[in-house]
Parts: structure tokens; sequence; C-alpha cells
């Protein structure tokens, strides 16, 4: 869906564009810094940031794209994602609890649990990863008998960072935020980029059938 708005908004830009992926990296560029500073009391939501960063990356290519009609293309894709291949099954069969943390905005990742029919045992949405909070949240979230959002104060009964692992996609967010706190990390590297020489990492793996057979060997 990305791809589709970059490759929108260079139909109708006045910049000399080479290719929708050059816009794509300048958006993620803004987005990221977006959501940076949006921490505290600059707190914004992930739709807002993502209106920002889009209205941004139309108004520098100079394009006349119709933002409202991007977004909302956008929106509801957040709302009904395709499902990536094993997440279904890994869901149905992983055996230990599992907290959801997400920087999409609850409502919209409520929306796509529900259009797939799938439950976790807890959801954090916070602020952005790799912040600390939303990794401090799910270990509060994570403690026995403690599944849910709101059951009890953080830092109550947590868990330690070492008593789970967090499975991302994202060197920057979700392997740099987790190992800020010590939490071991496994990188999901589906696209097979290379592998930084400073992260810290369980495992590298190319899809979520390979975190069970780690978690049963664990």
């Amino acid at each position: 869906m990305v791809a589709a708005v970059c490759r929108s908004i260079e139909q109708t830009a006045t910049a000399r564009v080479r290719d929708p992926a050059t816009i794509g990296r300048y958006w993620s560029d803004a987005f990221a810094r977006l959501c940076a500073a949006a921490a505290g009391p600059a707190f914004a939501t992930q739709r807002e940031l993502e209106r920002r960063s889009l209205r941004e990356t139309i108004r520098h290519f100079g394009s006349d794209a119709d933002e409202e009609s991007l977004s909302r293309r956008l929106f509801d894709y957040w709302r009904r994602p395709a499902l990536l291949p094993g997440a279904a099954a890994f869901l149905a069969e992983i055996e230990l609890p599992v907290c959801l943390v997400s920087d999409i905005d609850r409502v919209d990742l409520d929306a796509a649990l529900d259009a797939h029919g799938l439950r976790v045992d807890a959801i954090v949405t916070s602020e952005y990863k790799p912040r600390p909070e939303p990794f401090r949240l799910a270990l509060d979230h994570l403690a026995p008998g403690q599944h849910g959002p709101g059951q009890h104060g953080p830092g109550q009964h947590s868990l330690a960072p070492g008593e789970v692992w967090h499975v991302g996609d994202s060197l920057a967010c979700d392997v740099a935020g987790a190992n800020a706190l010590g939490i071991p990390a496994v990188w999901m590297n589906r696209t097979h980029r290379q592998r930084p020489a400073g992260a810290s990492l369980v495992a590298e793996v190319g899809d979520l059938t390979a975190v069970l057979e780690l978690v049963r060997q664990a």
C-alpha cells in the first residue's frame, strides 16, 4: 500500500523523481523523525503522524495528489492488512503468553485483529518504539495472572527482561529497543537484509514457524 501511495505521488510530482522508491525513502525518514519527537506532552497518534509526514512528502515533491484520498486508502489497509505467512498458525500453536507491542493506534490494531479473528494475551500501544515505555508495559502485562491492559500499575509484579523474547522485523525499533532494556530479541528478517555486526540477537529467522521451533527448543 505504501508503494501504491508513492506511485500516486510520483505520477503528479513536479520535482524530478527517479522512482517511487525515492519518494518512499523521503516519506519513511519524515515519519521516523516525527515518531522520534512524539513523546510525552508531544505525543500524537500514528494516524496524525502519518498524515503530517504524507503532507510533507507531497509538498516536497511538488505533487498535487489528494492527501485525504491517499490517507484513507492507507488507513483502510491498516484496519484489514494481509496476514504474513504463518502468523495465524503461530498464534494458534504458541503455548506461551503473547503480548503484541505495536506503534499502530489501538482502534486500528483491534480492527485488524478482528478482521482475521486473531487473539493475543495482551496488547501494548504506547509511545513509539524504540522508546522503553512500550517494552516495560509488555513486561507488566505478561506477568502471571496479569494478562490484559489495566490489570495493575506499572512495575508491579513485572516479568524480568530476561524472561521474555521480543520478536520484530525492525532493527532500529524492535531489536535496538528491546536490547536497550536487556530483552533478548529475535530478528524477523524476511527480506534477507544484511545482519549488522552490533546487533544482539537470540536468533535471526525468516518466519514465525522458526520462532516456534526456537521456543520448543529453549
